[in-house]
């Protein structure tokens, strides 16, 4: 009896978090919650701002012109959180790694490398930041055959953001990974089972994107639901003494 209660403390105490680790879970933590704050402010100048163009590259070039403070703005703020979300998903390898290292640094990785992409080829699903470069250069020539191929640039950049993306749905996966990971981990159960659904249904939305229209918003909302609740635990492990994680196996972070 002794030795199986040792056994069971020894596996509590490797599933746990890595707790050296700390100050990545609370920036890991931050990150996940500015990752949301950014959705939301973008959302807001969606909402506040007339809406963009969906087709037509001259009306799409002529709008970013017109509204080109608040255009800039708001693809910032699609783009951020593919920064924060690097950060966000290398502080769950060492708060994984003890449930399986293995799948633990393949899924982190998997989606470490789909967000980075998403960065050396930016486009958000409402536009791109270069189309602010092609109105710009729109607007400065006068001819009709430099703005026709300007536009004709302009309408690839729309139809790209209308086609299912690899990238996104690498993304779901990594997300969808990460949470059936958490299931042996000490991440509550509500952010485990939210992250699964989340994730699953990200997939479904990524790529089935042309089809599903308005529906596409599903993912987005639970994003928005998941994404502080994981920061909120990751900032709560970033602030557990050591001690405290000894002998856990399964348990909500505090």
């Amino acid at each position: 009896m002794t030795t199986l209660a040792l056994d069971r403390e020894t596996i509590g105490a490797t599933r746990a978090p890595d707790p050296t680790w700390r100050d990545l879970y609370r920036a890991g933590g931050v990150s996940a919650l500015l990752t949301t704050l950014s959705y939301i402010l973008a959302l807001v100048i969606v909402f506040t701002v007339p809406p963009t163009p969906t087709a037509g590259g001259a009306a799409i070039l002529e709008y970013i012109a017109t509204h080109r403070s608040s255009y800039i703005v708001q693809q910032a703020l699609w783009l951020l959180p593919s920064v924060l979300l690097i950060i966000v998903f290398l502080a769950l390898y060492p708060a994984l790694k003890g449930v399986n290292k293995s799948y633990a640094a393949i899924s982190v990785v998997l989606s470490i490398v789909a967000w980075a992409v998403t960065l050396a080829y930016p486009v958000t699903g409402g536009g791109a930041p270069a189309l602010v470069v092609l109105s710009d250069q729109y607007t400065a020539v006068a001819s009709d055959a430099p703005r026709a191929a300007l536009a004709a640039a302009a309408e690839s950049f729309i139809a790209l953001n209308s086609v299912p993306s690899v990238m996104g749905v690498l993304e779901a996966i990594g997300i969808l990974l990460v949470s059936l990971l958490m299931l042996k981990s000490v991440f509550s159960q509500r952010v485990v089972y939210l992250g699964i659904v989340t994730g699953a249904i990200g997939i479904i939305c990524e790529t089935l994107r042309p089809l599903l229209g308005p529906g596409y918003a599903v993912y987005g909302l639970l994003l928005f639901v998941w994404l502080p609740l994981l920061g909120w635990q990751l900032y709560k492990l970033g602030r557990v003494r050591e001690a405290t994680y000894q002998g856990t196996d399964n348990q909500p972070a505090p």
